[in-house]
């Protein structure tokens, strides 16, 4: 399958909004999607596939930790800076290469965990986005771990109030669309950059059913950030005691059917049988 990046999304990642995004104002998400890798993968040495794993963000720690990691992202740039760094690195990646998560280049069986931590939310298509999943199924080994990161169908209507973007009739029309359809469409994504890029936003029910039809076992959909995201929760990350006391509540809560959907971002873990 030939993989063409759709160009919206293609300029968005060109202009490097995300780059910082995981040590700046997603520093929860990143937080909490460390805890629960943490959680989920086997403990090293295992073989990790990070699908649309950008720069290697997490590719990059897991591989110091003992992992065998193997990068995949549709953006060029992203496997590039992957590559340089991981060549500076004393645990480098076993791998890092342009590729596409509907067709993935690795055979079966051969994973002990795969990460989708961008796919689902950038494949609009139901039928892509389930293609994606049925390649991680293919190529995790049984027993192996999905963790598959989704962006709630809220999340714009949330970051409206809180940012105050709902003021703008353009950014309404956005929330209006992504509470019809789940398609976040960005009119202005030359002018806006932070209102993000073509994706689909997932209901947290839909997100358990697309895992599950798609043969995983033992599906749990968590709240990534979950009740963080209700204000600015840079202070409490920035005190170490506070800190834990915010992720050890977010953790209490992260499965709480009434408030998975506040959560902007969601993580499906499934396991396959």
């Amino acid at each position: 399958m030939t993989y063409q990046l759709d160009a919206a999304i293609q300029q968005h990642y060109d202009v490097g909004v995300e780059r910082d995004r995981l040590t700046t104002w997603g520093r929860l998400e990143a937080a909490r999607t460390r805890d629960l890798l943490h959680r989920f993968l086997p403990a090293p040495p295992s073989v990790v596939l990070d699908v649309g794993g950008a720069e290697g963000a997490y590719a990059l720690p897991l591989a110091a930790a003992g992992h065998t990691v193997h990068l995949v992202d549709p953006v060029a740039r992203h496997i590039g800076s992957a590559r340089a760094a991981s060549a500076a690195a004393a645990a480098p990646l076993a791998s890092a290469e342009v590729g596409d998560a509907r067709a993935l280049p690795h055979p079966d069986g051969s994973a002990d965990a795969v990460l989708m931590l961008g796919p689902l939310y950038h494949l609009v298509d139901d039928a892509d986005r389930a293609a994606s999943l049925a390649e991680a199924r293919r190529v995790l080994r049984p027993g192996g771990v999905l963790l598959a990161a989704a962006i709630s169908r809220f999340a714009s209507a949330l970051d409206g109030v809180r940012d105050g973007y709902l003021a703008d009739p353009a950014f309404a029309a956005i929330v209006d669309g992504d509470l019809t359809d789940g398609v976040h469409r960005n009119p202005d994504p030359a002018g806006r950059p932070e209102w993000f890029t073509l994706a689909y936003f997932h209901h947290p029910d839909q997100l358990r059913a697309e895992v599950t039809a798609a043969g995983f076992a033992e599906v749990e959909v968590l709240a990534v950030e979950g009740i963080g995201a209700a204000g600015d929760a840079g202070a409490l990350l920035d005190d170490p005691r506070a800190r834990e006391a915010l992720l050890a509540t977010i953790r209490r809560l992260e499965a709480e059917p009434s408030l998975l959907g506040a959560s902007p971002h969601l993580m499906a873990v499934g396991r396959r049988g």
